[in-house]
């Protein structure tokens, strides 16, 4: 049976996901195989595993962390919002439906406690060490009875829990005491340590805080980890992407607008992006100016006709159509490629609203249609595209992934952008996506395009050479990038938690203390 650790925390967003990536890193680094695990995730970033079934992001970047390929039952149930309490439900990876959040709740949840079980027990028979990672906060009093990704699963796993407070939001002794008042006394004896998070300033001034925490609680105060501001790993869902609303992700001689909607999905597209020298990624909701950009970026949706609506509603259409028209290259991804078409057809309601057809920004002769079945894929691809972005790398391979729910149909001898060789394991011959004449404005359903280093490149090369600017060959690798940031958390996660007693706690064979991060 494979050892646990469990991180809940107070409240949502005070860095868990990070945590518990760090926390597979460094069992990794020790020697274990370890896997994480997320009985029931909320988020619009998903990822696609490589048999096509759908798990949460944050579970994706933890398999990389721990050295592992993303299975689903690393997160078995997986919660995508739709509209304001309704969300589609995924189970092991496949959709089964979409369920208001009373519907989901009273009553239909609880039957997924067994999934979850088998789910967990799956790992347990093949992993040292599982990193579970819980959601939201364990004190929700109205949901306590019907949980099934907290101190049910800690009961379950039989896993000690720590929990984890975010100190940079202010309040975080008083969120400890308060959460651990509000459980019951079994689940508080599961409570074997506390984690502060996300601490800047001086751990000398803490440390009467620290000791008043330990003699108030009874319970030990495992490490104080500092704000880490500059890791940049991919996030969860929407939350994170709150702080980068309306600000500059740096400076740059290059500047990428990309449109946030109220359903925005898998941001994470963008990261490799914010991570190029040179290169500013703003994100511009949709009442603020998109200003003059480089480059336009419409990403994917959970609800692309609701979100086609807002930015109708908000004037955005209008401003991406007359960009567009003075020459600004435009890309949609999933979502926003269905958004640059003709038009979005519902026929029966997939996506939960009365409306069946909706013109799109035109900018693209394609036509959606929506339909229930949903395609998730591991995708290769080539480049066969027209035009400043793809010309000039015609046949180059990318790989990437799919997460649509429509299909998407050319008129008028659209070209192709990307042909796919592979879905999964299974070779085939298709057309993605579509290129409008003179090549500035494209769509596509490949998620994850952008990781493909010589893919970016040519788009930022194409880019700079539209402003007259010379161009750049960095080198920038975005995966070995990854490795280096993922080495980097771990360490400075591990340099300030206790893991002697983190060792002793989970009856560890072997000491994490002194994990070496060399090349």
């Amino acid at each position: 049976m494979a050892l646990s650790i469990m991180l809940q925390g107070t409240s949502s967003n005070v860095g868990k996901s990070i945590l518990a990536a760090a926390l597979c890193r460094l069992f990794y680094k020790a020697g274990y195989r370890v896997a994480p695990f997320k009985a029931q995730n909320m988020a619009l970033n998903s990822c696609v595993t490589r048999d096509g079934g759908e798990m949460g992001r944050a579970q994706v970047l933890q398999a990389y962390a721990a050295g592992v390929e993303p299975r689903v039952e690393m997160n078995p149930v997986l919660l995508k919002p739709t509209a304001p309490a309704c969300s589609q439900v995924v189970v092991l990876g496949r959709p089964v439906g979409n369920l208001g959040a009373k519907e989901y709740h009273s009553g239909y949840n609880q039957h997924l406690l067994d999934v979850v079980e088998q789910a967990y027990r799956c790992l347990c028979r093949e992993f040292d060490v599982i990193i579970i990672e819980g959601a939201g906060s364990p004190a929700e009093v109205n949901l306590k009875d019907r949980e099934i990704a907290n101190m049910r699963v800690a009961k379950m796993a039989q896993a000690p829990v720590l929990l984890v407070a975010d100190i940079d939001r202010g309040g975080a002794l008083a969120a400890v005491v308060g959460t651990l008042e509000l459980l019951d006394p079994d689940e508080r004896e599961l409570v074997a340590g506390i984690i502060i998070n996300k601490f800047r300033g001086d751990l000398e001034l803490l440390r009467p805080a620290l000791e008043f925490l330990e003699a108030r609680t009874g319970k030990p105060v495992l490490g104080v980890v500092p704000y880490l501001p500059d890791l940049s790993l991919p996030e969860e869902d929407s939350v994170a992407l709150e702080g980068k609303v309306n600000r500059n992700t740096g400076a740059g001689q290059i500047e990428i607008a990309v449109v946030v909607t109220p359903r925005i999905s898998n941001f994470t597209d963008f990261d490799p992006l914010e991570r190029e020298p040179g290169v500013n990624v703003r994100y511009v909701t949709g009442r603020e100016p998109l200003g003059q950009p480089d480059l336009i970026i419409l990403p994917g949706s959970k609800n692309t006709i609701g979100d086609l609506l807002f930015l109708k509603s908000c004037g955005k259409v209008g401003e991406i159509k007359k960009l567009a028209a003075l020459g600004t290259p435009v890309i949609g991804i999933c979502g926003g490629y269905q958004m640059l078409g003709l038009e979005i057809r519902d026929p029966e309601g997939s996506e939960g609203s009365d409306i069946r057809e909706i013109d799109g920004l035109g900018l693209l002769d394609v036509v959606t249609t929506f339909a229930p079945a949903k395609t998730t894929y591991l995708v290769e691809a080539i480049v066969t595209g027209s035009g400043p972005f793809l010309e000039p790398c015609r046949g180059l391979q990318v790989r990437g992934y799919e997460i649509h729910m429509g299909q998407s149909r050319r008129l008028n001898n659209a070209g192709a952008a990307f042909r796919i060789k592979k879905r999964g394991e299974e070779a085939v011959d298709l057309a993605d996506g579509a290129v409008a004449p003179g090549g500035l404005v494209l769509g596509t359903y490949i998620h994850g395009i952008f990781d493909n280093d010589r893919f970016r490149h040519h788009v930022l090369s194409a880019l700079r050479r539209r402003r007259g600017l010379a161009d750049v060959d960095n080198g920038y690798n975005f995966t070995a990038d990854l490795e280096v940031r993922l080495d980097a958390l771990a360490q400075a996660v591990g340099a300030n938690l206790d893991l002697e007693r983190l060792a002793q706690i989970m009856g560890l064979p072997r000491p994490l203390a002194g994990v070496g991060f060399g090349s």
